[in-house]
């Protein structure tokens, strides 16, 4: 792609930073956000903004950097009507970068297909990094939709991401940020559970987690979440809720394919049950929080039942 004039929706914890990039790396963006904070923060590093999604819709490339699909979809929907009126030039790429339902991005991408009249193609390129990965610009983009299209923006996630990969048609990117997620979650689980575990038998998991890490149970999660973890800092990087949110979509995926997925199933339930503790704004750490709070009550019920016999 020649031009590098894109559109950004959504300046959170991710997409601010990930705008920031796509600026240093000499795009032009033009961005849009709900609260007015980070679009002055944005505009003061040199970028643009726009007063509504539809302004967006002669650029080339619009990316959209928002919670789930419905907030995308309905961030769109005036992009979509104004193509509908007066078609976008051909090759006009909108690109899903949150994580999102890979069966549901297709439906997506067929409305965005028949509001252009067939000018505009969805890619959705879910990435993985973690603010760190955003700010730094080393994200890992999955990206799924037509060779054309993925070609076309190599240059546009290259200036987020230093891992950048074509995985197949459109929804395969999704796809592979569930199995990134199911990853994630249950590795992020089972370090939380091991932290309890050894606190709780007087063990500091600061100093377990330092010779788990060179040994086989050394990971990149370890790296980045163990500290958090060790520590019980909750401040959030990134919403635990949305872990329960990607796992679904593992579920989902899973089901259509006839696989089984014993282990995003327990995680599943276990982030679900953050969320009914009102843990799911906290760091995906947090889930250390959730395990402990499951510990006390199974310890309040034996005491319950021994004082009963």
């Amino acid at each position: 792609m020649e031009e590098k004039r894109a559109g950004f929706v959504g300046l959170g914890l991710m997409g601010l930073p990930m705008a920031k990039s796509l600026l240093l790396a000499g795009w032009e963006v033009t961005a849009w956000n709900r609260s007015a904070g980070p679009v002055q923060e944005f505009a003061g590093q040199g970028g643009r903004t726009a007063p509504d999604v539809a302004s967006l819709r002669d650029l080339p490339v619009i990316a959209f950097m928002l919670p789930d699909l419905p907030f995308i979809e309905e961030a769109a929907s005036g992009l979509l009507a104004s193509w509908a009126e007066t078609p976008p030039e051909a090759g006009t790429a909108v690109v899903v970068m949150s994580s999102v339902s890979p069966a549901q991005v297709k439906d997506f991408g067929q409305r965005v297909h028949e509001a252009s009249h067939g000018l505009a193609s969805v890619v959705d390129a879910p990435v993985s990094g973690g603010t760190s990965g955003a700010s730094e610009g080393t994200l890992a983009i999955m990206a799924g939709g037509a060779v054309g299209d993925f070609e076309r923006l190599e240059a546009f996630f290259g200036a987020m991401g230093t891992t950048v990969r074509h995985m197949g048609p459109l929804g395969t990117g999704s796809l592979a940020k569930a199995c990134n997620q199911l990853i994630v979650g249950t590795t992020t689980a089972a370090l939380a559970e091991a932290a309890e575990l050894a606190e709780r038998s007087g063990m500091d998991p600061g100093a377990l987690f330092d010779v788990l890490a060179g040994g086989l149970a050394g990971s990149r999660v370890l790296e980045i979440v163990g500290s958090r973890l060790a520590r019980k800092d909750y401040n959030p990087t990134g919403p635990a809720k949305f872990m329960h949110k990607d796992l679904s979509f593992v579920l989902e995926s899973a089901k259509e394919a006839g696989a089984a997925v014993p282990m995003a199933t327990a995680a599943a339930d276990l982030y679900a049950e953050l969320k009914r503790q009102g843990l799911g704004d906290r760091d995906l750490a947090v889930v250390r929080q959730a395990i402990s709070n499951l510990s006390d009550n199974t310890a309040d019920t034996a005491t319950r039942g021994a004082v009963t016999l």
